[in-house]
C-alpha cells in the first residue's frame, strides 16, 4: 500500500491501493494535531460532515464497522490511531500491546475511510506523558468495575478523548459498545467540556462462536481463547434469566459467575447487573431504566471484558458481524 503523508490542509488526497473492494480510495495520514485540525475544518468549509473513528490501532473488524457505520453516515471519515500511554498502568502492557499501523491503513481504506490521524506521543503530550494536568474523569463513573482494577485508567482515557475530540472539531464520534463502561465516560467526558461532538454507540461485534472482538485476542493461546468463550457464554445465561422473568439481581450475577467458574483458566473479577445509564449497581432486574450485564477475567496475561444488554431479544445473536 502506498500512503500519503499529509501536514496541510491544501494537501490533495491521491489514490491509494487498498486492496479488493475499495478501489480508488484516497487516504491521508496526519502526524500533528494542527494539521488534522486544519485538515478537518477543510472538510466542514466545504459543506461536508465529519465523522471520527477514535482507536489505538490494531484494528480488527469491529473497527471496520465502526468506519463503516461512520462512511454511510458522514461525508468523510477520520480515524485515529494512538495507543495512548496515559491509559495504562502496566508498563508491560503498554509495550506489548499491539502495533500494525500499516496493517491498519488497508482497513481504513477498504472501510471508507479518508484519513488516519496517527500522532506521537511527543505531539499529543509535549511535556511528556503525565507532564501536564489531565482530565479526572467523574469519578462514579471511573472508580468502579474497570477503573477498581486499573486506578487511573479512565483519567488516562478522558484525557486523551478531550484532546482527540477538540483537535477533530464539530463532528460525529463513533465507539463500540464492547468497551462500555469507557462510552459511558465518553458521553459524560463530551457533555462536562462542552466538545461540539455527537457521541454513537455501535454494538459489539463477536466471532461468530460469540467471543468480543478485541485486539488482545491475539495474545490468547488456542486454549485460552477457547476458554475465554464463558465470557459470552455466561453474558447469555445471566440474560436468558432475565428474559425468563428474574427480578433478583443475586440470582442474575450468581448464574453468571457459575458459567465464568466452569472454565478454571478464567480468573474472574466481577460479574455484575448494573444500570447503563451510569453504570451504577442494580438493585432489581425488574425496573424500566435500562440495565446492563458486565464481566471482566484475566486469562493469562490478557484482561478480557464484555458486556450485554439483556433485554436485547435474543442474546448475542443479533450482534454477530458475519463479514469477519
Amino acid at each position: 500500500m502506498s500512503t500519503v503523508v499529509v501536514e496541510a490542509p491544501s494537501a490533495v488526497l491521491l489514490p491509494v491501493s487498498s486492496g479488493p473492494g475499495a478501489p480508488g480510495t484516497g487516504v491521508a495520514v496526519i502526524g500533528s494535531v494542527a494539521g488534522y485540525s486544519e485538515w478537518l475544518d477543510q472538510v466542514r468549509s466545504s459543506g461536508r460532515s465529519v465523522g471520527v473513528v477514535p482507536t489505538m490501532g490494531a484494528l480488527h473488524a469491529g473497527h471496520r464497522s465502526l468506519i463503516e457505520r461512520a462512511a454511510q453516515e458522514c461525508d468523510v471519515v477520520a480515524v485515529s490511531i494512538f495507543v495512548n500511554p496515559t491509559q495504562f498502568g502496566d508498563p508491560a502492557d503498554l509495550a506489548h500491546y499491539p502495533r500494525t499501523l500499516e496493517a491498519d491503513l488497508e482497513v481504513v481504506a477498504a472501510a471508507g475511510g479518508r484519513a488516519v490521524f496517527a500522532p506521537s506521543v511527543a505531539e499529543m503530550y509535549p511535556d511528556g506523558p503525565g507532564g501536564e494536568p489531565g482530565v479526572a474523569a467523574e469519578p462514579r463513573l471511573a472508580t468502579r468495575w474497570e477503573g477498581a482494577s486499573r486506578p487511573g485508567h479512565f483519567d488516562g482515557v478522558a484525557t486523551v478523548v478531550v484532546k482527540l475530540l477538540a483537535a477533530a472539531g464539530p463532528c460525529r464520534a463513533y465507539f463500540g459498545e464492547k468497551d462500555f463502561q469507557q462510552l459511558a465516560l465518553v458521553r459524560r467526558v463530551v457533555r462536562d467540556h462542552g466538545l461540539p461532538t455527537e457521541v454513537i454507540g455501535c454494538q459489539t461485534v463477536r466471532d461468530p462462536d460469540g467471543l468480543a472482538l478485541s485486539s488482545r485476542n491475539v495474545r490468547l493461546s488456542a486454549g485460552q481463547r477457547r476458554a475465554a468463550l464463558a465470557l459470552s457464554r455466561a453474558l447469555m445465561s445471566g440474560a436468558g434469566l432475565v428474559a425468563g422473568g428474574e427480578d433478583r439481581v443475586a440470582a442474575v450475577q450468581a448464574e453468571m459467575a457459575r458459567v465464568l467458574a466452569g472454565q478454571p483458566e478464567v480468573l474472574v473479577d466481577y460479574a455484575a447487573v448494573v444500570y447503563a445509564d451510569d453504570l451504577e449497581p442494580a438493585v432489581s432486574c425488574d425496573t424500566v431504566r435500562p440495565l446492563r450485564l458486565i464481566v471482566a477475567a484475566t486469562l493469562g496475561p490478557v484482561r478480557l471484558i464484555d458486556n450485554l444488554d439483556p433485554r436485547a431479544g435474543a442474546p448475542l445473536l443479533p450482534v454477530l458481524h458475519l463479514s469477519v
